[in-house]
């Protein structure tokens, strides 16, 4: 995924402390559910996408389109989409254009899937059977987790699957560019069921750009229990095989 004009590297200059800084904004990566009201400055948001947009893309393609929302704009977003999540008539009219899950789950990923949704409801004192909070904590998704930064990740039809691949290296690069400079994020599938909406509050052409996902960008609430899960994962051994 080279390109033949790309501008030559500085020499690497790897120390314990780099190797360190870049595996802690790794690590220290979760998906935030309760942000503060703290602004982001738009010059430090322009500095997280600079940096991510050198993730790597077949033949530099560079798929990505990103559509930043504060203020009004994202607020006027949230106002529509929470009121088709909170009508059942609305709410039934609208679905996913691309499948983000499987249509029939199995193990292990179905495990792992109730696990980290009954660990959440569960740190919230929410109950199995308490439906209407369920549906409130859900909602939350469309507020942006209250995160003063909402963004909408959209991609041109014509693209092949192979550019969805180099977008997930190109999120990825974004959550961890925020997170080295001190902020979090979330990124979210949820808005992807009202896509419809999405394209109208941006004004897209849907016959030539569809949504990708969504995310919310901002300052963790550090006394929020929202934002105490931390979620395991599997060990190398469980999922890599070396063969010499």
């Amino acid at each position: 995924m080279t390109h033949p004009a790309s501008v030559p590297r500085e020499p690497d200059h790897i120390t314990p402390e780099s190797i360190t800084a870049v595996d802690r904004a790794i690590t220290s990566r979760r998906s935030i559910r309760r942000f503060l009201s703290t602004p982001v400055p738009q010059a430090l948001i322009e500095e997280i996408l600079h940096v991510a947009s050198r993730a790597p893309s077949g033949t530099n393609t560079q798929p990505w389109k990103v559509h930043v929302l504060t203020g009004a704009s994202r607020q006027g977003l949230v106002d529509k989409v929470l009121a088709i999540h909170n009508d059942p008539a609305q709410l039934a009219q609208h679905s996913e254009e691309y499948d983000y899950y499987p249509k029939e789950w199995v193990s292990p990923y179905i495990d792992r899937r109730r696990k980290i949704g009954w660990d959440m409801y569960g740190l919230m004192g929410i109950g199995k059977a308490e439906r209407d909070r369920m549906h409130a904590q859900q909602g939350r998704n469309f507020m942006y987790f209250d995160a003063p930064v909402g963004m909408v990740f959209t991609i041109d039809r014509i693209m092949g699957r192979g550019s969805w691949l180099d977008y997930g290296m190109f999120l990825q690069n974004i959550m961890v560019a925020a997170r080295g400079r001190g902020l979090d994020t979330c990124p979210q599938a949820a808005f992807n069921h009202f896509h419809d909406v999405l394209e109208a509050h941006l004004g897209l052409d849907p016959s030539k750009e569809m949504v990708v996902a969504s995310m919310s960008l901002g300052y963790a609430d550090p006394h929020a229990i929202d934002n105490t899960l931390f979620t395991d994962r599997e060990p190398v051994a469980s999922f890599a095989r070396f063969l010499g």
